[in-house]
């Protein structure tokens, strides 16, 4: 079922859960800020997930049974008696068996006129109940009729003649059911292993046998447009699929190494929603420095971090703020990665010669109010960016650096004039992205200041009391027994204050802007960490394995006040 933003916001209406004021207001809010308004208010914390199923389900006459606690998941044995085709078809699952009825719930009620009497066929002799359940809760349970990826590829070259398209297929399928970013295809002696980066961390899937690769290969590379009879230099390409009615971007990397030819396929766009910056994990504080950032008609905001930390998902969440008709917006990236609307986007193609720096000089041409470059690499973007800004252009771009204070020295030696950055930059946002702990088998722990000093130094320092409640995930079907689901960010953010451009005119280290920027009360990425912590979003040993520990914002800011 889709029912559509304003069809919901009147059940939530017509049923008491909220006013109509509120919902006008959130209404203006969220169009201010280009997101979904059911969106807005779930990220905003007016509406829970748990009164939107209530709300639409007294709409339908139905109970509502929350899928999304972890005590109402059913076992699998449950699950599998009601047929994976009707199950798929309907969005329906069977949550509860008794001796003289069944329970099923479904997303769509209007359906089950359409599957009632098949239901009926099955469950003979029972009462059938139905209740609701939000779609995505059943989507993510639906996953217990799939078969082991290994079993299904055995089943395919049993019973294919030609195997490679089927396999490719029901490889790539399986990695966007279980959201992964990345396939690997690794050739080694014996066998070519895979795995998926899931959460950003790599999972062994299975092992292909080595016979049967060179086929898949050039599966790939048909499917890629790449040479197939290239065995001994890299090789880049994109394929475009379709998945669930929508279209994905796949980005592929082929690259010969001693046991053959690697296959890495980033997984681009599909699984980009209509993200706030509080989806993302920015606190209400950064926020509005943010949005103090971006609201100046001119200037620079740089997002740093690692290769796939969420640096261009952060930049495009403020782009979407920024959209409106009466703006230009162009942007130029390698690759593109997420369309938006009523954006100019160029793709950099180094075969046309149509690099960073010579398409930024051409968007400055295209009388734009808005630049977005999807990386400074060198010193020649970097000058033209600095220039854009300068001349009167709002700015957005990542930049590769281990933390937002390192940020403004590469940029000095990179021959970038002092005076000219403390002029134009408006902010650093650096990040690190941390697995969420699972919110359906989410458990708490205490520990004591002693039990926490096993993970942290003077834990005293970010805890005020004896006893910390923190939290882990126990494992269950929908993280796959990891016990984590989903990732947020853990953000540094540096405001350029006059203090600041001060102290760039004087080229100064990383550890003299992130005193000064502690003083004014940036927070670390392990403070910022631990402000998830207490909120339940992470745990103690996903913040170790993510963030660098360094001198608390808190104490920089004692050593200050006694100075």
């Amino acid at each position: 079922m889709s029912l559509s933003t304003k069809e919901i916001s009147e059940i939530l209406i017509d049923h008491s859960y909220i006013d109509t004021k509120s919902i006008e207001e959130a209404q203006a809010e969220a169009d201010s800020l280009g997101v979904d308004l059911i969106n807005y208010l779930l990220g905003e914390k007016l509406l829970t997930t748990q009164l939107l199923g209530q709300a639409i389900a007294e709409h339908y006459n139905l109970k509502y049974f929350d899928l999304g606690s972890t005590s109402n998941v059913p076992p699998s044995e449950v699950i599998l008696k009601l047929p994976e085709y009707i199950a798929s078809k309907y969005k329906m699952l069977l949550v509860k068996e008794e001796k003289s009825s069944v329970t099923i719930a479904i997303d769509d009620p209007t359906a089950i006129p359409s599957v009632e009497k098949r239901v009926n066929q099955l469950f003979a002799g029972k009462k059938v109940i139905y209740v609701y359940s939000l779609l995505e809760d059943i989507e993510s349970i639906l996953i217990s009729y799939r078969k082991p990826l290994q079993t299904r590829l055995k089943k395919i070259i049993k019973s294919a003649v030609h195997f490679a398209p089927e396999i490719v297929s029901e490889i790539i399928d399986e990695a966007l059911e279980f959201k992964a970013s990345d396939i690997h295809f690794e050739p080694a002696e014996t066998g070519v292993r895979l795995r998926f980066r899931i959460d950003g961390i790599l999972k062994e899937v299975t092992t292909v046998p080595k016979e049967l690769y060179g086929n898949i290969l050039n599966r790939v590379k048909v499917l890629a447009r790449l040479r197939i009879d290239e065995h001994f230099s890299s090789q880049d390409g994109a394929i475009r699929m379709e998945y669930d009615d929508k279209s994905i971007d796949l980005r592929v990397s082929i690259v010969p190494v001693l046991d053959g030819e690697t296959i890495v396929i980033r997984i681009l766009s599909v699984y980009i929603k209509n993200f706030t910056l509080e989806d993302l994990g920015v606190s209400s504080r950064d926020r509005k420095i943010l949005e103090k950032s971006y609201k100046k008609p001119f200037g620079m905001i740089l997002a740093t971090g690692p290769t796939g930390s969420g640096k261009t998902t952060t930049l495009y969440s403020i782009l979407k703020i920024l959209n409106a008709p009466e703006v230009n917006i162009t942007t130029i990236e390698d690759p593109v990665e997420y369309k938006i609307s009523g954006v100019n986007q160029i793709q950099v193609n180094n075969e046309t010669n149509l690099t960073f720096a010579k398409g930024l000089r051409s968007i400055v041409r295209q009388d734009p109010n808005i630049i977005l470059v999807g990386e400074i690499r060198d010193t020649e973007t970097a000058e033209i960016a600095v220039n854009a800004a300068l001349t009167g252009h709002l700015l957005l771009s990542t930049f590769h650096a281990n933390d937002a204070a390192t940020s403004i020295p590469r940029l000095l030696d990179m021959k970038i004039e002092p005076f000219l950055l403390a002029s134009t930059l408006n902010v650093v946002i650096a990040q690190r992205l941390a697995r969420r702990v699972c919110p359906h088998c989410k458990y708490s722990i205490d520990f004591t200041m002693s039990e926490l000093s096993d993970y942290i130094n003077k834990p005293s320092n970010y805890f005020d009391t004896k006893i910390a409640t923190l939290y882990s995930g126990k494992g269950c079907e929908r993280c796959n027994g990891t016990g984590y689901k989903g990732r947020i960010a853990l953000y540094e953010i540096i405001y350029v204050t006059s203090e600041m451009q001060e102290l760039i005119l004087s080229s100064p280290s990383s550890k003299e802007v992130w005193d000064l920027a502690s003083k004014q009360g940036a927070k670390s990425f392990f403070d910022d960490g631990i402000e998830k912590i207490k909120l339940g979003l992470i745990s103690i040993e996903e913040l170790i394995r993510v963030a660098p520990i360094k001198q608390s914002s808190k104490a920089i800011y004692e050593e200050a006040k006694a100075e």
